[in-house]
């Protein structure tokens, strides 16, 4: 089995040159989704390290396998890859469904809908996605643990625990 470290430069690799909405190097983005995922375990630290691998590389679910990659992370990157045919809410709805792949989209969308981010997209393009990213929340916070997601947001986005909490 692969170490953290192995699988961070795995991310690294698959990641090399690609950008994030932002001009920022992506593999940061990945980094972040799996910091907040580490205290709830290696796998799916792991799992959020390659969240994305098999949909913006040539990397797939059996070439992980082959690689070493555990079953178990796999599934999960599997699970919160986007199905071509169907919409984004329909995606949220599945993940939902898989208490790992939840927690690991909800580490996606805190750190997706961290503000300083937002802050570098046009004024509309923010607004949009911070409207498809709340809607996305309601979904998968209440499919998952809420010290679990507690946990994530004071990693990844800690703007975000007042939304958690209701205030």
């Amino acid at each position: 089995m692969l170490t953290l470290a192995e699988v961070d430069a795995l991310a690294d690799r698959a990641h090399a040159g690609q950008v994030d909405k932002i001009g920022v190097p992506y593999v940061q983005h990945v980094r972040a989704v799996a910091a907040g995922l580490a205290p709830l375990g290696t796998e799916l630290a792991m799992a959020g390290l390659l969240h994305d691998v098999v949909e913006d590389t040539a990397w797939t679910g059996d070439g992980l396998r082959a690689a070493g990659i555990p079953e178990r992370v796999v599934r999960i990157v599997e699970a919160v890859t986007n199905d071509p045919d169907g919409s984004y809410e329909e995606k949220i709805r599945r993940v939902a469904g898989d208490p790992d792949a939840a927690l690991v989209k909800i580490a996606d969308n805190a750190h997706n809908s961290r503000a300083d981010r937002a802050a570098g997209l046009p004024p509309e393009q923010r607004e949009r996605l911070a409207a498809k990213y709340r809607a996305a929340r309601r979904v998968l916070w209440a499919a998952a643990d809420p010290a679990q997601v507690a946990t994530i947001l004071r990693v990844v986005n800690p703007d975000l625990l007042p939304e958690l909490h209701g205030v």
